[in-house]
């Protein structure tokens, strides 16, 4: 019998107040009210067309993201997570995520949130600089971004994670590791410090900011890096750090190459079940547009857009994508396990990269060495020409 990997599951709420000029996540300026119960009718259904293909396996995470889906409220959390609950077994542990955005916070309604259910807080902060905040669009400054962690925190949420983001337009080493000094003066569990990047399809892409050098850029790393680690906070991940015991369970699944569900508009999923030919992974993806996902509450599978099993060259590379930006890789045995290949496809796809000094050579872990996370998206390309070369 085939072993199948852990089950989550993803929920997108794809509205905001207002589209900040980096993001290039389906999210939609809000206009009017919020639809937030037909939203959540709507999710419900979209994981009932869902179920067929996980029955009676267990959800050991929930992650709400977006868009900025604190805007829909406590007691519309409450019905959801019910409804989830009533429909699908859940973890006794089970981590529930929300992202939060610290224009939309109030004390009563991030209690609310607590009180739903939700146990871990992900706050979208990415400065506490007044002005890099203004230069990227952000609804909020640096002193509500204070007030939204110590309140959350006053509310009962004990995992709160904070998002900051490096090389800013008009970033400096001394104002980058301020905004790294103001966040652990606030004592999170987790940190996602991550760098902008310009990404198709977005303002900056069209109208591209000025931003550090690349010598600045690689000396903010070297030195946020060194200030992480003297407080404690361990880097598990290529842009995420937590003090140990405090990783986000739900992104691990991802990166080990797990299997999730996802519901709303946009959301992506990953479902892995037996097949003819052993095990057998599919990508699927909702409609994007909110209007086109609500309009097609009542039509079983019309929320999907589209979906495709992944070929075997594709599984390998895309378990190598996620598990290579782990800082200690993976045990080897979940190759097998999750991507349903024999060990000679993995060898396939890391011998060029293990010749290079990018992969350590073991037969307990598939692990980069610092040479290559450093340079991740080289080695991966080697890995994808390595598999190609042999095909």
């Amino acid at each position: 019998m085939l072993s199948l990997p852990p089950l989550a599951l993803y929920i997108h709420v794809p509205w905001c107040v207002r589209k900040c000029p980096y993001c290039d996540f389906n999210s939609h300026t809000l206009l009017g009210a919020l639809p937030e119960a037909a939203y959540i009718d709507a999710l419900l259904a979209d994981l009932d067309a869902e179920l067929i293909d996980v029955q009676g396996r267990t959800l050991t995470s929930i992650f709400i993201g977006g868009g900025t889906p604190s805007l829909v409220s406590g007691a519309g959390y409450q019905r959801l997570l019910t409804g989830i609950g009533s429909r699908m077994t859940l973890a006794a542990d089970i981590e529930i995520t929300l992202e939060a955005n610290p224009g939309t916070f109030e004390r009563e309604r991030f209690a609310d949130f607590r009180r739903a259910g939700i146990n871990r807080l992900s706050v979208g902060v990415q400065s506490f600089d007044n002005d890099a905040l203004a230069r990227l669009g952000r609804i909020h400054d640096g002193d509500e971004a204070v007030r939204a962690i110590a309140t959350a925190r006053e509310v009962g949420f004990d995992e709160i994670n904070i998002d900051l983001m490096h090389g800013l337009p008009g970033q400096t080493m001394a104002t980058a590791l301020a905004d790294i000094d103001q966040a652990l003066a606030l004592a999170p569990t987790h940190l996602s410090w991550y760098q902008l990047t310009l990404e198709p399809n977005t303002a900056f892409y069209s109208r591209p900011p000025e931003l550090p050098e690349e010598d600045v850029l690689a000396d903010i790393q070297d030195a946020g890096q060194a200030r992480l680690e003297a407080a404690g906070f361990q880097r598990y991940e290529i842009s995420a750090w937590s003090r140990p015991g405090h990783e986000a369970r739900h992104n691990l699944n991802y990166w080990r190459f797990g299997d999730y569900l996802g519901i709303g508009a946009g959301a992506h999923g990953k479902i892995s079940r037996p097949g003819t030919q052993g095990l057998e992974i599919e990508r699927r993806w909702k409609t994007r547009q909110p209007e086109t996902y609500l309009a097609r509450h009542h039509d079983p599978r019309g929320f999907v857009a589209g979906s495709r099993v992944l070929s075997r060259d594709e599984r390998g590379l895309e378990f190598l994508m996620n598990a290579l930006r782990l800082s200690d890789g993976v045990p080897r045995q979940l190759w097998q396990q999750h991507t349903g290949l024999d060990e000679s496809r993995l060898d396939a796809h890391t011998r060029a990269a293990i010749a290079r000094e990018l992969l350590y050579e073991t037969h307990a872990r598939i692990q980069a060495t610092p040479l290559g996370l450093r340079f991740l998206n080289d080695l991966l390309a080697l890995c994808d020409d390595s598999v190609l070369a042999r095909s």
